[in-house]
């Protein structure tokens, strides 16, 4: 099970969209997008923008999410 859950990672991603603009995100499938791209990115040797001993790069970006680390871009920036 993903923790922080799907929804939460949704919030945090969309908190700094004003109301009545369109969500940054719709779906899960936009947060695993971002969160796999950012893991490969950890994979080919970026360093990463948070501690976690031992985690795995997929638990690192999905961590970066949300805490605010990384950002995702709608389609438009």
């Amino acid at each position: 099970m993903l923790h922080p859950s799907y929804s939460d990672l949704m919030k945090v991603v969309n908190s700094e969209v004003e109301q009545g603009e369109a969500p940054v995100v719709n779906s899960r499938y936009s947060i695993v997008m971002a969160t796999a791209k950012r893991a490969r990115q950890i994979i080919g040797g970026e360093d990463p923008l948070v501690k976690e001993k031992g985690a795995k790069p997929l638990s690192v970006a999905v961590e970066e999410l949300n805490q605010g680390k990384i950002k995702i871009l709608s389609e438009d920036e």
